[in-house]
């Protein structure tokens, strides 16, 4: 199977997401080593202090000097603490891991003959992966989360569990920052891509399916569905085999051509 990388905007967002948090420490430690260096140019001045009093018998200063020599080094200042990873940087991480077991295993099943077009958008979002072949067009949006997922028609929500098995939430809904459920995160785009592909002489459909790619992803109870949502790879692979192989080799190449066209980068 030979991958097409479009764009990463996963990958993207998680490097900067990275990036603010080593940024924030590296600041933290300047702070610190500047905070040191004060600390320790107020503990070598009360030793010279000291040290000059004892010098000079001023033995009642020297006592002083002692005592602020002390008071000065319980005044140091702590290190900074490491800071965490943010939940949002193990949100996104999470999807990338999802996606790159979506690319092996896919890579695994199919041969040359495929094509993986990764990070594909338009003007109405993004897809994770485009799968073009001669059995059709695959539009998968990857979602990798430790819960059972539920929907009814473009209502989605989530019972989510710890990493022990236990229920930790029930019946959070199940939405990007737009507001939209997976499905219509991949209807909206998938659907604008099949118009123009239709237009260009191209009346492929194409086909959409969110794939909950963590191990202990779960389907619950989904009705009234507006995309195929499968839990493994291989049911896209079964979605696969059983459509005829229909497209040549020419074909394939004009439609991969016309959806590079389409893709549009992120601003």
């Amino acid at each position: 199977m030979r991958i097409v990388e479009l764009s990463d905007h996963p990958g993207d967002l998680l490097e900067a997401e990275r990036q603010r948090r080593e940024t924030a420490q590296e600041r933290a430690q300047a702070q610190f080593e500047r905070r040191r260096a004060k600390h320790q140019a107020r503990v070598q001045r009360a030793r010279r202090s000291r040290d000059e009093a004892r010098g000079q018998h001023r033995w009642l200063a020297w006592l002083r000097g002692i005592v602020a020599v002390r008071r000065e080094q319980r005044r140091a200042p702590q290190a900074p603490a490491l800071i965490q990873v943010t939940a949002q940087e193990e949100i996104l991480a999470a999807g990338v891991r999802g996606e790159g077991i979506v690319t092996t295993e896919l890579g695994r099943a199919l041969g040359a003959e495929w094509t993986l077009l990764r990070g594909y958008h338009n003007r109405l979002g993004e897809i994770d992966h485009l799968l073009l072949g001669p059995r059709g067009l695959v539009a998968i949006e990857v979602k990798y989360r430790n819960a059972t997922v539920h929907c009814d028609g473009d209502t989605w929500w989530y019972d989510k569990y710890d990493r022990a098995g236990r229920l930790v939430e029930r019946g959070q809904p199940l939405a990007d920052n737009r507001g939209r459920s997976p499905s219509v995160q991949l209807n909206q785009p998938a659907g604008m891509l099949e118009q123009f592909l239709r237009t260009r002489g191209h009346p492929l459909p194409v086909q959409r399916v969110v794939l909950l790619t963590h191990a202990q992803s779960r389907l619950g109870n989904c009705r009234n569905r507006t995309v195929h949502i499968a839990t493994s790879t291989g049911y896209v692979l079964d979605l696969l085999s059983r459509q005829p192989d229909h497209l040549g080799a020419a074909e394939l190449g004009q439609l991969e051509r016309l959806i590079l066209r389409h893709h549009t980068r992120r601003p």
